[in-house]
């Protein structure tokens, strides 16, 4: 015991010795908050991978990548009749919903009265042919304020060459 007793003199001899720099907690919340990021990021791209798969998609998984992890596009995915089946977590960023509220419903439930119906009519033909399609319009967060959203769709086939989604790739713009 007395060898102990010796050790642990020496350890608070030696951690008395250093010269310790106290850093604020604030400074953490950076990392932190960067970390949460990534990691959901990389949470949404395994789902993403997981959906390819499921659906038999006929699509270079690194375009995916890129725009979900470099180009930071909120993802939306829904099924051939519209349902929302997926959605990223950056979802919340920009229109104030978590993915889980929006799964199963349509993308018709972020219109409002300033949405532009020839805009929504461009998004309806090139759905109804099967076609991709690249257009702005306004937005309605859960608040119900408005936000102008980028939205670069297309449709997803199968290896059979079936339409089985729709996938969207999202960003709010000025």
């Amino acid at each position: 015991m007395i060898d102990l007793k010796d050790y642990d003199n020496a350890v608070i001899k030696f951690r008395k010795s250093l010269n310790f720099t106290m850093l604020p907690i604030l400074s953490w919340d950076f990392y932190a908050s960067n970390y949460e990021e990534i990691k959901q990021t990389e949470e949404d791209s395994v789902a993403l991978l997981s959906l390819v798969s499921a659906n038999s998609w006929n699509i270079d998984t690194e375009i995916l990548d890129t725009r979900l992890k470099e180009d930071k596009n909120v993802i939306v995915v829904t099924d051939a009749k519209l349902n929302i089946v997926f959605a990223t977590k950056n979802m919340w960023n920009m229109s104030q919903y978590y993915p889980e509220e929006i799964i199963g419903k349509s993308p018709k439930m972020f219109q409002g009265n300033m949405t532009s119906k020839s805009t929504l009519k461009i998004i309806s033909e090139a759905v109804k042919e099967k076609k991709p399609f690249e257009v702005t319009v306004v937005n309605y967060r859960k608040d119900g304020s408005t936000y102008k959203c980028w939205i670069q769709g297309q449709p997803m086939f199968d290896n059979k060459g079936d339409v089985v989604n729709f996938i969207a790739f999202e960003k709010e713009v000025a």
